[in-house]
Order: C-alpha cells, then sequence, then structure tokens
C-alpha cells in the first residue's frame, strides 16, 4: 500500500486490531439472519510524511450508506462546543449576514442551526441522506454529496464561495485526503478561513485510544503531517488550538495560500517542536502501540468474565462507534454485556455491528437494574456519569475501559 498523500511505500505497522464490520453498521432484527462483512483493522504509518492511516480496504460508499447513524445532536456538550464554536468565529473573522458559512460533513445541523439563529447566510454539505433529512428538517440548506475538488468548483460557480467554511471530525473520514484539503483551497473566497477539528494522535497515542480507530477513520492526524498535507494542496495554516473533545483534539485554522493575509500564530510552531519532541517524526514512537492495546483490552475482558462468573450483570451505554471497536477486538458478546442503551431512536432497536448486542432505549436501564454500567463513549464520561447518576439508587456503578480500567460511582 501507499501513502494517501505522499505515494509513498508503506512498511510500518502502527496497530493490527484484526477484523471488524463497519462500526455505524447497526443491525436490525431481519439483518441478524445474514452474515455480517468484516474487514481487516490495521493501521499503517507513513516514515516519509508520518501520515498514519488505515490499509485500503473498506470503500467510504460503504461506510458512510443512506441508513448512517451517527447524529451529533444528541450529545449536550457537543451542542454547546458547536455553540461556542460560532459565536467565538462570528467575533474573530467578522462574519455576519452579508457572509456565506459552509460546513461540510454538517450532520444533522447541530452547528449550523446556530449560524442560522444569528441571520447569518449558511450551507451545509452532507452525503448521508439519514443525517440529511435530519438538517433539513431544522430549515438549512444542504447539499447532499462527498466534498471534493469538483463539489466545490461547482459550488463557487453557483454562487456558493465561503467566508468561513468548517469541517468538524471529518478530516480523518476522508480517503482521498489530498482532493478534500485542495477542495477548500478552491472553495474559500480570497480571504476566507477554514478551520478543521480532528482527534489529535499526539493525544491518541499518549492515552492508548485505539477505540477510536475503526474503519470510518481513513487517517490518525498530526499537526506535522497536517501541515504538509495543507501546503501541497494550497492552504495554508496560521493557527492551531488544543481541545478537550473526543479525548484531545485539535483545531486548525487555514487559508488560501496565495491571498490569505493572517500572520501565522506562535502556537504553530510551538505544537509542530512538541510533536517533535514527543517523538511523532521518530518511527520508534509508533511501536509500543500494540501492547498497550492489548492491556487496555485484556483487562476490560478479565473484568467482564470475573463480574459474569460473580452472577453481576453489565450493561453498557452509548451505542458509539468507538465502543464497537473495543468490543469487536475483545470479542465480547452479549452474554458479558446484556444490552446498550442509546437516546438515539435511530439506533434503538436494532443491534450493534459484530457483537449484536441489543440496543435499547434508557428505560431498559432503570428497569434492568444492571449492577455496572460500562460507559463506551468515555470521552463523554462526566456528561453521562451527571444523566445517569441515578444507577446509584440502587447501587449501580459506572465503567471505563480507556485508557485504563476504572469502577466508579
Amino acid at each position: 500500500m501507499k501513502c494517501r498523500h505522499c505515494n509513498a511505500e508503506l512498511a510500518q505497522t502502527f496497530v493490527d486490531l484484526g477484523s471488524a464490520p463497519p462500526s455505524n453498521a447497526y443491525l436490525t432484527a431481519l439483518q441478524l439472519r445474514d452474515p455480517e462483512k468484516w474487514y481487516p483493522l490495521r493501521v499503517l504509518v507513513c516514515t516519509s510524511c508520518w501520515l498514519v492511516q488505515t490499509d485500503d480496504f473498506a470503500h467510504h460508499e460503504d461506510l458512510f450508506s443512506n441508513e448512517y447513524a451517527y447524529f451529533s445532536s444528541y450529545s449536550k456538550s457537543w451542542l454547546r462546543h458547536a455553540r461556542d464554536y460560532v459565536e467565538r468565529m462570528v467575533i474573530r473573522f467578522g462574519i455576519d449576514p452579508r457572509s456565506l458559512v459552509v460546513e461540510v460533513a454538517a450532520n444533522d445541523g447541530y452547528l449550523l442551526q446556530f449560524v442560522d439563529q444569528l441571520g447569518i447566510p449558511c450551507l451545509g454539505v452532507e452525503p448521508t441522506a439519514s443525517t440529511a433529512a435530519a438538517a433539513r428538517n431544522k430549515g438549512l440548506e444542504i447539499t447532499e454529496s462527498f466534498f471534493g475538488v469538483a463539489l466545490a468548483e461547482q459550488l463557487v460557480v453557483n454562487g456558493k464561495a465561503a467566508d468561513l467554511a468548517a469541517a468538524n471530525n471529518v478530516l480523518a473520514h476522508v480517503p482521498d485526503i489530498n482532493d478534500f484539503v485542495a477542495g477548500f483551497t478552491r472553495l474559500l473566497k480570497s480571504q476566507g478561513v477554514a478551520t478543521f477539528e480532528f482527534p489529535h494522535l499526539m493525544r491518541l497515542v499518549a492515552s492508548c485510544q485505539f477505540d477510536t480507530i475503526y474503519h470510518e477513520h481513513f487517517s490518525y492526524l498530526s499537526l506535522t503531517a497536517v501541515k504538509r498535507c495543507f501546503e501541497r494542496n494550497g492552504l495554508a495554516v496560521f493557527d492551531v488550538e488544543e481541545l478537550d473533545t473526543h479525548g484531545g483534539s485539535l483545531r486548525v485554522y487555514a487559508q488560501r495560500a496565495d491571498t490569505g493575509a493572517h500572520s501565522p500564530a506562535p502556537s504553530v510552531a510551538t505544537l509542530l517542536r512538541r510533536e517533535q519532541e514527543a517523538g511523532l517524526l521518530d518511527s520508534a514512537y509508533y511501536q509500543g502501540f500494540q501492547p498497550r492495546a492489548n492491556r487496555i483490552k485484556d483487562d476490560f475482558l478479565s473484568f467482564l468474565v470475573d463480574a459474569k462468573r460473580s452472577g453481576k450483570r453489565v450493561a453498557a451505554y452509548g451505542a458509539a462507534a468507538k465502543g464497537n471497536t473495543l468490543m469487536n477486538y475483545g470479542g465480547i458478546r452479549s452474554d458479558l454485556i446484556a444490552f446498550v442503551v442509546d437516546r438515539n431512536p435511530a439506533k434503538q432497536g436494532k443491534f450493534m455491528p459484530g457483537s449484536r448486542i441489543p440496543i435499547v432505549g434508557e428505560e431498559c436501564l432503570r428497569l434492568a437494574r444492571p449492577d455496572y454500567v460500562v460507559l463506551l463513549p468515555w470521552n463523554l464520561r462526566a456528561e453521562l456519569k451527571e444523566q445517569l447518576a441515578y444507577i446509584g439508587a440502587w447501587g449501580g456503578r459506572f465503567v471505563t475501559a480507556v485508557p485504563e480500567l476504572e469502577i466508579s460511582r
């Protein structure tokens, strides 16, 4: 396999998680009768440009289908994050009703609804029919397509060049990263700004967040790799912020390299230096991840087996993609975790891919009164522990597996 960005041959493995089905391909009861399509889940390191990437097996249209079930608006903390982003960008870049804001991967309108409420024209690009329909129900204009150079040029011809373009948690999801990034160079007005948010590879490695590895993520990104990719495709990075979202993310600010007027902030050089000092530009940095992931998986599996032998009942909360990676890598089935609770009606009544554990509404948690509730989206643990505090009434306890096994009240 060759690198998706620089085309160098890939030889170094970062981690091999066996195989898994697409993490958001939730199953209906009828589909339980049929076999599932599993793909090898192996991640490689490009020692030329340092882009970390999955091996090529699954096609993006198989991963982002019309029944795609990830809806951003079901997380209150993520909605707060989106509202804060809009308020900050409006002030910093003078976005007003004469501007146009374009969000790529607009999902269910979780972010653009706050732009629209300010009377600022906006457009969402979203390829999945299910989430695009939810965004339109909020009164938002949505172009239902995958983004790249061709679509960007079409939008510009149609008068949709962007003053601000947002791309939250999508840069890692695109197989052709060069075409995707070059699309923003075409989409932006001469003084336009694009922001990209994505989980930071350095935080992923530091906390061994192996469960964030699944087929929808084609790349695992450092500022070093992103800056090189942007420069090749006509964008210049001028600022970067470190965020707490998704276990530790970056927000990168970019402009057209040919016309942008923003001077580089010191934060860019500072973070590039920190990445180099941490070892991200050294192949040895990536060699210890596999045994750490194995230990986390083994510790969690041991906990579940011990709970079963002790007659304890375990349920989980959050039918999240990261939870599917954890359970499929551990070979966990419904004998160890009875059910998974999720607030999203699109997931309720279905089954987790691979493990085939049933997904139910929150009322089942109150009825079943399990001894342990595993918080699969551990990055939302504070929000979820507050929401589910009532399990303490029957002595229930919370469990997280990543970055290490933790049992708490």
